[in-house]
């Protein structure tokens, strides 16, 4: 039995009304919420090669039985979250270790 990959896409409208494709790459909950970690697809294979290769992450909300994507205002949640995301991703991507100021 072979084992094809699929990968689970998700499409986002942004506040200007343009969409974008992005893998989803994992999900997690705390405490604090609901999360998703994402990269961008490209239809264009030197749109790839441009882009910075970060991974998105954002907080999932839910309301009148939508689901919405936000930025993470936090600090120290975007920084909780981020680290979780990076030991669960760990085997998977290089991380680039940052210097805090």
């Amino acid at each position: 039995m072979s084992k094809e990959y699929n990968p689970d896409i998700v499409s986002v409208i942004d506040e200007e009304g343009k969409e974008h494709v992005f893998e989803e790459l994992d999900r997690i909950e705390t405490d604090n919420g609901r999360y998703v970690a994402l990269l961008p697809t490209y239809d264009d294979p030197s749109e790839m090669l441009e882009d910075s290769g970060e991974i998105i992450i954002l907080k999932v909300s839910e309301e009148d039985g939508e689901t919405y994507l936000s930025a993470i205002e936090d600090e120290a949640e975007f920084n909780e979250v981020g680290k979780l995301f990076e030991e669960r991703l760990a085997d998977l991507f290089e991380f680039d270790e940052e210097d805090e100021e």
